[in-house]
C-alpha cells in the first residue's frame, strides 16, 4: 500500500487557470508527491512486523542523509542497521508499545552517508484496516542535530554554572570557617586574659598554702616531741587521744595530696588555655615558618576529650624542619582528621600520628583503626556537603575545607582505606612557598 493513497481524498488545489502556481496545475497524487518530497522531514512507511522493512521513503532522504530512497528500500535491515548502537536498546525495548498506543516518538542518532551520526526526531504512527489489523507504519524523520547541539551547549553552560556555584559555595564556606577560626582566636585571647590572672594568684595562693600547711605540721610534730619528752602521762595520753580523733596522720597525707592534685589541675588549665592560643594563633593569619609538631600537640590537647574514651594516641615524630604555612589553617586540617578518626572508631582503637620529610615536602600521617571508608565513597569524600554520618551529625565540609587549605598551600592529601580495618590520611606540605608568598 502506498502511503500516498491515504491522502488521495484531499481536494485539488484551485487557482488561476493560467497556471500561476506550479502545484495548482498538478493532479492530487502528483501534488502530494511534490509536497512530501519538499517537506523538511523524511516521510517513510514500513511493514508493521519483523524488522520493520521500509516500503516507502521520500526523496528528501537524499538531501538530509545522503541516501537514495531506492537503496534504503533495497536493504530490509537498513533502518536498524544505521541507528547508533547506544540508541538501539531503548527503541527495541519500547517499540511494542506502538501496537497498543498507536503512536510513538523517538530521538536517536542515525548514520548518514558521510559516516557521521545525525540526530533524528522520529514520529511513528500505526495504520490499521477496517478490521483493526495492522497494515503499515508511517513515520516522519526530522533532522534535529542543531537543536541537540544547542541543548548540549546549554547543558555544558549549566555544568559550568554549577561548577562556578560549587566553587562559590566552597569559597563562602572557607570564608565562614576563617571567620569562625578568627572568632575562636578572639575567644582564646579573651580566655587567656580573663583566666590567666585568677589562675596566677590561685596558683600562688595554693603554693603558699602548701608551704603553710607544711609549717603547721612541723609545729605539731614539734609539740608532740616536746610533750613526749617533758609532759606528764596525762598530757601525753590526752594529746594522743586528740591526734586519734582528728586522724592527724591521714589529714597530713591527704592535705598534701589535695594540694598537689590542685596544683596539677591548675597546670592543666594553663596548658589548655595555652594550647587554645597556639591552636588558633591569635592575630597570625600570615604565612610564617612554623613548627608542625607544636601545632599537632596543641591540636591534640584541644580534641583530647573527643579521643580519650575511644582510642590511644601514638605519636612518632620524625625530623621535620620549620614549614612555611598558615599554621592555624594546618592545625584546623589536623583537627578535622583527628575528629574524623575518632568518629570512625567505635571503641578501644588506635590513632597513630607520624611525621617525616621527603625531599622538599613534609608529610603528616593520621592513621586510625576504625571502620574504614567504602570504595565507592573514596572518590567523593572531599566533595562539599558529602557525608555518611546521620543527619545532624556532620556537615560534610570538614574534609572539603581541609582539601582546599592544603591545595592552597601547594600540597595534597592522600587517602588509603580498608573497609573494617581503618583509614590513613597523608598530608603533604611543601617546606617553602617562595613563588606564592614571599
Amino acid at each position: 500500500m502506498n502511503p500516498l493513497d491515504e491522502f488521495s481524498i484531499l481536494p485539488p488545489v484551485t487557482g488561476s487557470p493560467s497556471g500561476s502556481g506550479i502545484v495548482a496545475s498538478l493532479s492530487s497524487s502528483t501534488r502530494l508527491q511534490y509536497l512530501i518530497d519538499n517537506t523538511p522531514a523524511i516521510i517513510y512507511s514500513s511493514v508493521p512486523t519483523g524488522d520493520f522493512r521500509m516500503t516507502f521513503v521520500s526523496n528528501n532522504a537524499l538531501n538530509v542523509l545522503g541516501y537514495h530512497p531506492e537503496e534504503m528500500l533495497a536493504d530490509p535491515n537498513f533502518w536498524f542497521d544505521h541507528i547508533h548502537p547506544n540508541d538501539v536498546p531503548e527503541i527495541f525495548s519500547s517499540i511494542a508499545k506502538l501496537f497498543t498506543e498507536g503512536e510513538r516518538t523517538y530521538e536517536y542518532r542515525f548514520r548518514s552517508r558521510s559516516g557521521q551520526y545525525v540526530w533524528m526526531h522520529d514520529m511513528l504512527r500505526l495504520i490499521r484496516d477496517q478490521d483493526n489489523n495492522p497494515v503499515e507504519v508511517i513515520g516522519s524523520l526530522t533532522d534535529i542535530t542543531k537543536r541537540k547541539e544547542m541543548e548540549e551547549a546549554l547543558y555544558k553552560k549549566g555544568e559550568e554554572q554549577q561548577l562556578l556555584i560549587k566553587k562559590l559555595q566552597e569559597a563562602h564556606e572557607q570564608l565562614l570557617q576563617s571567620e569562625k577560626m578568627a572568632s575562636v582566636g578572639q575567644l582564646a585571647a579573651g580566655i587567656a586574659h580573663e583566666i590567666n590572672n585568677p589562675i596566677g594568684f590561685i596558683n600562688s595562693n595554693i603554693g603558699s598554702l602548701q608551704k603553710y600547711v607544711g609549717n603547721l605540721f612541723d609545729v605539731i610534730s614539734g609539740y608532740e616531741d616536746a610533750i613526749q619528752k617533758q609532759g606528764s602521762n596525762d598530757i601525753v595520753s590526752k594529746m594522743h587521744q586528740i591526734k586519734e580523733q582528728a586522724d592527724l596522720d591521714f589529714l597530713k597525707e591527704d592535705i598534701q595530696a589535695l594540694v598537689s592534685e590542685s596544683m596539677d589541675g591548675l597546670k592543666r588549665v594553663k596548658d589548655i588555655v595555652q594550647s587554645l592560643k597556639d591552636f588558633s594563633h591569635v592575630g597570625e593569619t600570615e604565612w610564617q615558618e612554623a613548627d608542625i609538631h607544636q601545632g599537632i600537640d596543641s591540636t591534640l590537647n584541644i580534641v583530647k576529650n573527643e579521643i580519650k574514651y575511644k582510642a590511644n594516641v601514638i605519636k612518632e615524630y620524625g625530623q621535620v624542619p620549620l614549614v612555611k604555612c598558615v599554621i592555624s589553617q594546618i592545625n584546623q586540617v589536623i583537627m578535622n582528621l583527628l575528629v574524623n578518626a575518632s568518629h570512625a572508631i567505635k571503641e578501644n582503637g588506635v590513632i597513630k600520628i607520624t611525621t617525616g620529610c621527603e625531599k622538599d615536602m613534609a608529610w603528616i600521617k593520621v592513621l586510625d583503626t576504625g571502620s574504614g571508608i567504602p570504595a565507592e565513597n573514596l572518590s567523593r569524600i572531599f566533595e562539599p556537603f558529602f557525608t555518611t554520618k546521620p543527619v545532624g551529625s556532620g556537615t560534610g565540609l570538614g574534609l572539603s575545607l581541609s582539601y582546599g587549605i592544603i591545595k592552597n598551600h601547594g600540597g595534597r592529601i592522600d587517602v588509603h582505606s580498608v573497609l573494617g580495618k581503618g583509614t590513613c590520611f597523608t598530608v603533604w606540605l611543601p617546606l617553602r612557598q617562595e613563588a606564592k608568598n614571599n
